[in-house]
């Protein structure tokens, strides 16, 4: 996920490989709408208030964990079915993207 970030953006990591196989197939698929997603991780992983795109997950799903730190989870709504799921490291200004995909994930089905 080059380039590396401007001065007040975030750094953006895959925190799987299959989250980069993923946005791969996303880039493919809906390469407008990915970048826009991109573009709000890096700048904005967490809008205040929450978007009907953008938003925190809930219940289960609202923390996950990343080198053994539990963060905040979120999710980007890239098409009506595509979905990019990420954790969010405020003190370290870093987003871990856990999920990308061109499928709804089964975990909120």
């Amino acid at each position: 996920m080059a380039p590396p970030p401007a001065p007040g953006e975030w750094e953006l990591i895959f925190g799987t490989s299959d989250a980069a196989k993923g946005w791969d197939e996303l880039v493919n698929q809906a390469p407008g709408n990915t970048l826009d997603a991109w573009r709000m991780m890096r700048t904005d992983p967490t809008p205040s208030p929450p978007t009907n795109r953008q938003h925190s997950l809930k219940g289960t799903l609202a923390t996950g964990t990343y080198g053994g730190h539990a963060l905040p989870q979120w999710q980007i709504e890239v098409t009506s079915g595509a979905r990019i799921w990420y954790l969010v490291d405020a003190s370290a200004h870093k987003i871990f993207v856990m999920y990308a995909s061109t499928r709804h994930p089964k975990a909120t089905d």
